[in-house]
């Protein structure tokens, strides 16, 4: 379409051109004689109506959704509303209506002494919103000031889903969070057939835990291989008519069945997830393969390094060795491809997918995309046309909360990385993998205590000189320390549990089971005495404990008065170190958000 047809002038993006008019408190859009304004009787003989369609809002050209398509799926189209009289104003997208009070006042808008210079924005202050969204995951889109003008518009075009207690009420918690980023493979759209089973369901295919962390300095986002056979356990699902199924767990299953089959949603997904790492989802946010297409056209390309020439029959992708920039069709095309790199395993896909992230985040927040009307609303528009969510942020502005929320992460310290893995050792000849019992629960245990993987250096700082300063000094004998053990926590029966793994195997005899606590709590804690100290520091290094846990009193112990440890949520069975390494595993292959490398 032309600029004109689109509510635009002197090729202005809409989402640029909406202003405030004093007189009613409305977002309406400004329309320069100079740009030439459109022939419509409508506009030359109500100008100071300054008339607009939610067509005219700037939508219907950017995404390739048909606003049919949107109207047979029940969403709110952008043409939805009716045309209004003319000399009338017409609603605007986002704005609020005043019609019912304008009514009762019997007044008419205000006329106003010819067009209007464009009022400068209050703000030029940049806000970076991160989308984040299945196989290519993490887009970054800047929001102006104007920009929530528009926010019907693309409040209309999320889709979501009711996952129940699978994930959380809030849109933002006050502690670390985790979303997870699920890309499906269904093949549904022009063109999507040639990549395999057609009439698929869809698969949770592509699967990224983005954890950030409690201070919003650093974030970790761990690939999950859609091959890990692992027990997807019970989980609920909510039909369209309020009722609930329950779906049987199964032992021994493909990660990736866990979403789209026996009737799976994203919800089972996240309980899966859970189950295998002991970090809680609190949103999802899922796309398919056309959404690789449509936000990476949006950005005007991302540009990937090969370390060799590409030439791929199956999936019709070839890329010269070097830079290049791919989008649509290629970068999907790219996404999709595991012969040409590394093993032609799905775990070298990965890698690729991670890279190909990266370079995404770079190009999303740098200042060509941030200063840049056009390509912002191009962005918003393909990314909530192209994300399914969980019902508790399926709203533009909620969208738009968490997203300033996790934008506040530097890209150089967000990390990808993969889930440790292992050949599954139940298969002869293993085609998939199981997490790596050591490797796994060390990483996880590094997510779950919030401890970085990048450099966050006086964070760091502070955390190594506490904990030196509490482990510092005598420890006590095992058999000399006298704890109470309570369970605080989600597991059943974890304090009987970890006081026989003390007797039995940390010689900790005088350990007692308490049985529940008064309550729940999220994060384990001992309490003890000043002369408890040493039996404290000894009990910390068996359990892993943070220096967070230790909570010492101001007076002495009498007699035979135990310390006190209240099993947390985070606690995850006797003998799992509370708080993970200070480093991550040795031979987890890390990739950084602000570093380009070139696939392999």
């Amino acid at each position: 379409m032309d600029a004109h047809s689109r509510g635009r002038a002197d090729d202005i993006d809409p989402a640029d051109q909406w202003v405030l008019n004093p007189h009613t408190g409305n977002y309406e859009l400004r329309l320069d004689h100079s740009a030439g304004e459109s022939s419509s009787s409508t506009r030359t003989a109500s100008s100071s109506a300054r008339t607009a369609t939610a067509e005219e809002a700037g939508g219907r050209g950017e995404s390739s959704r048909s606003s049919a398509t949107r109207e047979g799926s029940g969403r709110r189209g952008a043409g939805s509303r009716g045309a209004a009289a003319d000399g009338a104003r017409r609603e605007v997208p986002g704005q609020r209506s005043r019609r019912s009070s304008q009514g009762a006042r019997g007044a008419a808008e205000p006329p106003t002494s010819g067009r209007r210079k464009r009022k400068p924005p209050k703000s030029r202050k940049k806000k970076a919103l991160l989308w984040t969204g299945g196989v290519m995951a993490f887009v970054v889109v800047g929001a102006s000031v104007g920009a929530y003008a528009l926010y019907q518009k693309f409040n209309g075009n999320i889709d979501s889903i009711d996952v129940g207690d699978a994930g959380s009420k809030n849109v933002v918690t006050e502690g670390p969070m985790n979303i997870l980023v699920i890309g499906t493979d269904k093949r549904t759209g022009k063109g999507n057939e040639g990549y395999g089973d057609k009439g698929s369901i869809g698969h949770a295919d592509t699967n990224i835990l983005f954890h950030v962390s409690e201070d919003r300095t650093n974030a970790t986002a761990m690939s999950i291989p859609r091959d890990l056979v692992t027990d997807i356990p019970e989980c609920e699902t909510k039909k369209p008519d309020g009722t609930t199924d329950v779906i049987p767990g199964t032992p021994n299953e493909r990660f990736n069945t866990s979403l789209g089959q026996n009737g799976r949603d994203p919800g089972c997904t996240m309980k899966t997830v859970e189950a295998i790492t002991g970090l809680k989802p609190d949103h999802f946010m899922m796309v398919d393969f056309n959404a690789v297409k449509e936000l990476t056209t949006a950005v005007g390309g991302v540009e990937v390094c090969m370390a060799k020439p590409v030439d791929d029959p199956k999936s019709h992708l070839v890329l010269p060795q070097g830079k290049s920039t791919v989008q649509g069709e290629k970068a999907l095309a790219l996404l999709r491809t595991r012969d040409s790199f590394g093993n032609r395993s799905d775990l070298d896909r990965i890698k690729v997918q991670q890279q190909f992230l990266g370079s995404m985040i770079r190009e999303m927040k740098s200042s060509d995309t941030l200063t840049n009307p056009k390509k912002l609303y191009k962005l918003a528009d393909a990314a909530t046309n192209a994300l399914t969510v969980d019902s508790a942020i399926a709203d533009a502005k909620k969208l738009m909360t968490l997203a300033q929320e996790i934008s506040k992460v530097d890209t150089k310290n967000i990390t990808f990385l993969t889930m440790p893995v292992i050949d599954n050792p139940a298969e002869p000849k293993p085609v998939t993998v199981v997490v790596d019992p050591v490797k796994g629960e060390q990483l996880f245990a590094m997510m779950r205590s919030d401890t970085s993987l990048t450099e966050v250096k006086q964070k760091e700082k502070d955390a190594k000189s506490k904990q030196a300063a509490l482990l510092k000094g005598p420890k006590a004998d095992p058999a000399d320390v006298r704890v109470d053990v309570l369970n605080g926590g989600e597991i059943p029966g974890a304090a009987g549990s970890t006081v026989t793994w003390l007797q039995n195997e940390q010689g900790v005899l005088k350990s007692t089971n308490k049985a529940n606590a008064p309550e729940k709590i999220k994060k384990t804690t001992l309490e003890y005495a000043p002369n408890q100290a040493d039996q404290a520091r000894t009990l910390a290094e068996m359990m892993g404990l943070p220096a967070s846990a230790m909570k010492q009193g101001t007076t002495d112990a009498e007699g035979l008065e135990a310390m006190v440890l209240t099993l947390g949520d985070d606690f995850r069975g006797a003998g799992q170190l509370i708080t993970g390494p200070a480093k991550a595993p040795e031979d987890v292959e890390q990739v950084r958000a602000d570093k380009a490398v070139c696939a392999k």
